[in-house]
């Protein structure tokens, strides 16, 4: 892996059971995040992803992408345009630095609405041992 590299696309369909689920699994119980009519109420036009969903898929991501030796250090996000259902999230990355076993790398989520979330994140990638 070489800076500048860039990483293969991950595509993730936005949806409802994704948004839920992903909510109830980090235990924010927000109204926006599971029930549209009070989404709506409170001027959303749907219910919409949380951050720690969004930062478990990106790093999933990294993961699956880099291997299961891959232990991420940091990952620092920032969201943008919500990811509602019925959309499509597309996951790239950039490699940015490497220094050794370390790896950093620019990722960026977009949706019909534009970036859903840009960041980066910080993984060692271990080598195998010989059996």
């Amino acid at each position: 892996m070489n800076v500048g590299d860039t990483l293969a696309p991950l595509e993730i369909p936005v949806t409802r059971t994704l948004i839920v689920a992903g909510a109830i699994a980090s235990r924010d119980y927000q109204d926006v995040h599971h029930d549209a009519s009070l989404a709506r109420e409170k001027g959303s036009p749907d219910i919409f992803m949380n951050i720690l969903t969004t930062n478990g898929l990106v790093g999933r991501y990294i993961t699956d992408l880099l291997g299961p030796r891959t232990v991420l250090r940091k990952v620092a996000i920032r969201l943008g345009a919500p990811n509602y259902p019925g959309d499509t999230m597309v996951l790239t990355g950039t490699v940015a630095a490497v220094d050794g076993d370390r790896v950093e790398i620019r990722v960026i989520g977009a949706n019909s609405l534009g970036h859903h979330v840009t960041g980066t994140v910080t993984a060692t990638v271990t080598a195998e041992v010989a059996a």
